[in-house]
C-alpha cells in the first residue's frame, strides 16, 4: 500500500489546516488526541493501513494547533467549539455525503460534539474516552494548562511529568496549545442521545484517564464496548486498537 498523502486546505477563518489520506473506498475520518497528530495516533502504529485494507479511504486531519496544521497565536482563532467547526468544514471541503467518523481521546470528544450538533456519520468510533471524561473536561483542561505552565520546571514524579515528556516529543507549540485548551468546555450530556448510529467505544484495559468506557457505551442508544490492552498512552499504540476499529467499520 502507498504511503499516506498529505493535503492542505484553508478553514473559513483563514487558518491553513492539514490532513492525511490513505486507501480507497468508503471514507472514514479519524481524529487524533491532545498534543498528538494524525501520524502519531493513526499512521505510525499501522492503524490507518489496517483500516484501509478493509476497503476504506482513511482521512486523518491534524487538528488546529497540532502536527502539520496551523498554530496561530491569536486568541480569536480559538472560539468555543472550534475543532468541531473545523471538522464540519473539512467534510464540506471534501464533499463527503456519507462517511464514518472516529476519534481518540480529544478526538473522541470532538466526535461527540460534532454528532451532538448534527453531524450524521454512518458509524462512529470513540477511543480512549469514558463518561466521566466528558463530564470533567474542564478539570482535564486545567490539568494540561498546568502542565504547560510547569513545562520547564516539573521533575520526575510530578503528576504532569508524562504529559510534559509527550509534549516535548511532539514539539508542541505551547502558546497555541494553551489557547486551544482554553476553548474547551464540558460536553453536553444530551449530545449522547444523537448517537443513533452504530457506535464503538474502545478503551485500554488500564486506561483510567477519562473514566469508564463501559458507562459511556451504556449511556448511548446504539453503542458497543471493546477493551484492548494498555493504558491511555499505550493502548493507541497496540495492534488490537486498530484491529477492533477495522472489524467494527467493516462489519455490516
Amino acid at each position: 500500500m502507498a504511503d499516506p498523502s498529505l493535503h492542505r486546505w484553508t478553514a473559513s477563518d483563514g487558518v491553513e489546516l492539514a490532513y492525511y489520506e490513505l486507501g480507497e473506498g468508503r471514507p472514514v475520518i479519524l481524529l487524533h488526541g491532545l498534543f498528538s497528530s494524525a501520524e502519531m495516533n493513526w499512521i505510525k502504529f499501522g492503524h490507518a493501513e489496517r483500516i484501509a485494507s478493509e476497503g476504506f479511504r482513511v482521512i486523518m486531519p491534524d487538528l488546529r494547533a497540532h502536527g502539520e496544521s496551523g498554530k496561530p497565536h491569536d486568541p480569536a482563532a480559538y472560539p468555543k467549539g472550534i475543532l468541531a467547526r473545523d471538522l464540519k468544514e473539512l467534510v464540506a471541503h471534501l464533499e463527503l455525503a456519507e462517511f464514518d467518523l472516529g476519534g481518540f481521546s480529544l478526538g473522541a470528544r470532538t466526535v461527540i460534539e460534532a454528532v451532538g450538533e448534527g453531524m450524521k456519520p454512518r458509524k462512529a468510533v470513540l477511543g480512549g474516552m469514558g463518561l466521566q471524561g466528558l463530564q470533567g473536561w474542564e478539570r482535564r483542561k486545567d490539568f494540561f494548562l498546568e502542565a504547560i505552565d510547569q513545562f520547564d520546571t516539573a521533575a520526575r514524579g510530578n503528576p504532569h511529568w508524562l504529559a510534559i515528556q509527550f509534549m516535548k516529543t511532539m514539539q508542541v507549540d505551547r502558546q497555541a496549545a494553551a489557547l486551544l485548551l482554553e476553548s474547551f468546555e464540558d460536553a453536553f450530556m444530551e449530545w449522547l442521545a444523537a448517537f443513533t448510529m452504530p457506535t464503538l467505544v474502545v478503551v485500554g484495559s488500564e486506561d483510567h484517564d477519562n473514566g469508564s468506557g463501559e458507562e459511556l457505551a451504556a449511556a448511548m442508544p446504539a453503542a458497543t464496548y471493546a477493551e484492548v490492552p494498555g493504558t491511555h498512552m499505550s493502548s493507541v499504540t497496540r495492534p488490537e486498537f486498530g484491529n477492533e476499529i477495522a472489524r467494527f467499520l467493516a462489519s455490516t
